[in-house]
């Protein structure tokens, strides 16, 4: 990140979020997703002692939040993880960091007190376990929550035998049969200029944008790949829990959920494809089952993964995680001209350098 680049890096305490400094970033880029957890690398170029001395000062692994500025508003926002000083044959200092969005702080978190839930909306589970992890010394890091909730309701029970991560609980429970989409989303208040992490829900999505974005090529898409991918397809599922007997001395056999198979696929011509998926937390048939239900869904088709490489013109930022997109293709692929509908779940951004535009990959998925 260059002098005339749009973008700044603030940083900042992470429990507190006081502004402790603003570096000079090189080679940054940055990304975000709905499903996963977004990243930003980026290197600080140790130039004089001072600049030397404030990094060793605010760029603390672990403790740092960053956020991207980009004229003014917010576009990423997460914690340092790691840095890596390395000097070249010349003496010229490099300082490379990476970081990662604030869900990445949910795979550091255990659960250390048995939680249970009966009859409650699956959004407050989340809220609930994330209650849990600010009310613990040291476990405040400023995630606010909203009030929204699905309308399905689910029973839970998680020990603290079973040491979960917090992550794992929330994918788990997000990846069930009628389950929800659910990110971290950074931005500044419009009205007060603080800088929020929002705890983002969605049922059964997460949606942005009151009108479909059209990219079209020849036109704004710059280049795209279009992955198609059978290696995890299967139209035979089953899904295996945890051990049905406590008794370690006595032999034992794991929950199994219900076998699924889809004979209509098998007898429009597909080979039978088998698949399974392992949860050794889960002892309630009703609860397996419902994974098993949602897994043998994700994997019926094989997986098809566009990504598209446009240009930023106004139109495309973070906060469109979760819009829909109309794309117009024609090429030698398709030459008569493709058009569907997607959503973006991912984008990943490439500021502008010396002789490099300003991008934006995105990353998509049926509408």
């Amino acid at each position: 990140m260059s002098a005339h680049t749009p973008y700044r890096v603030l940083i900042c305490d992470l429990r507190s979020d006081q502004l402790l400094d603003v570096l000079p970033l090189w080679g940054v880029s940055l990304d975000d997703y709905i499903g996963k957890t977004g990243a930003l690398q980026g290197t600080v170029r140790i130039v004089t002692a001072e600049l030397a001395a404030r990094a060793r000062a605010s760029l603390v692994p672990g403790r740092t939040a960053l956020w991207v500025e980009r004229g003014g508003d917010i576009w990423w926002g997460g914690i340092l993880w790691t840095t890596s000083l390395a000097s070249d044959a010349r003496g010229y200092l490099a300082l490379s960091l990476q970081a990662a969005t604030w869900d990445s702080y949910l795979n550091r978190r255990m659960l250390y007190d048995s939680q249970q839930a009966a009859g409650v909306d699956q959004f407050d589970i989340v809220r609930n376990l994330l209650a849990y992890v600010a009310e613990q010394p040291g476990g405040d890091i400023g995630i606010e929550a909203g009030t929204d909730v699905s309308g399905v309701t689910r029973d839970r029970f998680y020990s603290r035998f079973d040491l979960p991560y917090v992550r794992d609980i929330i994918d788990a429970l997000s990846r069930v049969e009628n389950g929800f989409e659910w990110r971290i989303g950074s931005y500044r208040d419009s009205d007060t200029g603080r800088r929020i992490k929002q705890l983002q829900l969605g049922y059964p999505r997460i949606t942005a944008g009151a009108r479909d974005i059209v990219l079209t090529r020849p036109g704004p898409i710059e280049s795209y790949s279009w992955a198609v991918d059978a290696t995890g397809q299967a139209n035979s599922w089953q899904s295996r829990g945890a051990s049905t007997n406590r008794n370690q001395t006595a032999n034992s056999s794991p929950l199994m959920s219900e076998h699924i198979t889809n004979t209509a696929d098998i007898e429009a011509g597909w080979p039978r494809l088998d698949g399974s998926s392992d949860y050794q937390t889960v002892e309630q048939q009703t609860t397996l089952d419902a994974h098993a239900r949602a897994d043998a869904a994700a994997r019926l088709r094989p997986l098809t993964i566009p990504e598209i490489t446009v240009r930023l013109d106004g139109q495309i930022s973070p906060a469109m995680l979760g819009a829909a997109v109309r794309l117009r293709i024609t090429d030698l692929w398709w030459p008569e001209g493709m058009t569907a509908r997607y959503r973006i779940v991912g984008i990943a951004i490439s500021p502008p350098e010396r002789g490099r535009p300003e991008t934006a990959k995105l990353t998509l998925e049926a509408a």
